[in-house]
């Protein structure tokens, strides 16, 4: 039998066969929502390939005069073309949002331990508890002593609840502004790393001044007499990141995130619907990248390929150049200088205009 042509009964088998994992991929898709997650996306785009060599095998082999199989083979390719589509066309948003939430993605101990040396951890604020979602401490940075202050999340659920998820509490912030006060007495510069969906929203949080305190950090942040650094590493959520966030320079890693709500929280209260978080996310302008454009930060620190969680090293001496150069450039700033220039920064952020037809 001449290879150009190829039996019915084994055409429809494996045509059948195709549509099979066809149907896989969309029955996949559609139980993980509109493309949920990167690992989701990665394996649909290679089961198409795979798919679509299997195609083109058939077509090498199967008869010219074949007008069914023609059609058949044609309604695949629509099938596979349109579902590409769906795995290409995610939120850019949406996707920088689960790099930065990313469990492997480092965290403030993390730069730490590879940028900084002689650690002295703050503990307390000295009227209520410690708060171990916010980390405070004295260490030096090239030879120079630094205060960093900075959320710290965790990747088991034993310190996921010890850090409570990253959510500080009054007594977090209060703890960072004794930290501040103490760095602004000793004239030691001010580093702070944000990663947090948010202050924590419960009773006790509310009852101990939550709102009191994140306000009187923004006031005390913009008149501290020490040069600041901000760096978002990750989520950088609500009120909660800017309370250690008032700062001469505001850098954002590439793949972070810096909104006052979630995407989630954004889509249930306008559409009352959670799953429009990728629409909420496009809305909401939250990338490195509209940051920047809109002029809310001073710079973007590169990641390695993939996102920083795939080789922490790399991402830190990315951050540690970075860190280097604004604090060279602050701290050459006289000090009326840089409050005058911290404040105007701050006063005159986004700055929208509407012109008249």
């Amino acid at each position: 039998m001449s290879t150009a042509t190829l039996p019915t009964g084994r055409t429809v088998t494996v045509i059948t066969g195709v549509e099979f994992l066809l149907s896989m991929v969309e029955a996949h898709r559609g139980r993980n929502g509109n493309g949920n997650g990167f690992k989701m996306d990665s394996r649909a785009q290679q089961e198409l390939k795979t798919i679509e060599q299997q195609i083109a095998r058939l077509q090498a082999v199967a008869s010219a005069e074949d007008e069914d199989t023609r059609k058949e083979i044609q309604r695949l390719h629509q099938r596979i073309d349109a579902l590409r589509n769906q795995v290409t066309s995610r939120s850019v948003a949406w996707e920088k949002t689960e790099l930065a939430r990313h469990p492997q993605r480092p965290y403030t101990l993390d730069y730490i331990e590879r940028v900084f040396t002689d650690w002295s951890e703050i503990h307390g604020d000295r009227g209520f508890a410690d708060d171990p979602a916010i980390i405070c401490g004295m260490a030096r940075f090239h030879g120079e002593e630094v205060m960093i202050i900075g959320h710290q999340k965790a990747r088991d659920t034993k310190q996921k609840v010890y850090r409570n998820f990253g959510m500080p509490n009054p007594e977090g912030y209060r703890k960072a502004l004794r930290a501040m006060k103490i760095a602004e007495k000793f004239k030691r510069p001010v580093l702070t790393f944000i990663d947090t969906p948010g202050a924590y929203p419960g009773l006790g949080a509310e009852e101990r001044g939550q709102a009191e305190a994140i306000a009187r950090n923004l006031r005390e942040m913009a008149r501290l007499q020490v040069p600041t650094i901000t760096l978002i590493t990750g989520e950088g959520g609500s009120g909660g990141a800017l309370a250690i966030a008032v700062a001469d320079r505001v850098l954002m890693m590439e793949n972070a995130i810096y909104s006052v709500i979630s995407p989630e929280g954004c889509a249930s209260i306008m559409w009352r619907d959670a799953s429009k978080k990728e629409l909420a996310a496009e809305a909401l302008h939250i990338t490195a990248k509209d940051m920047s454009e809109m002029q809310c930060i001073d710079g973007v620190v590169p990641e390695p390929e993939g996102g920083a969680h795939t080789d922490h090293e790399a991402a830190a001496a990315l951050v540690d150049a970075t860190l280097q150069q604004h604090l060279s450039e602050v701290k050459q700033m006289p000090l009326s200088q840089l409050l005058d220039s911290r404040y105007k920064k701050f006063r005159h952020m986004v700055q929208f205009f509407r012109q008249e037809v």
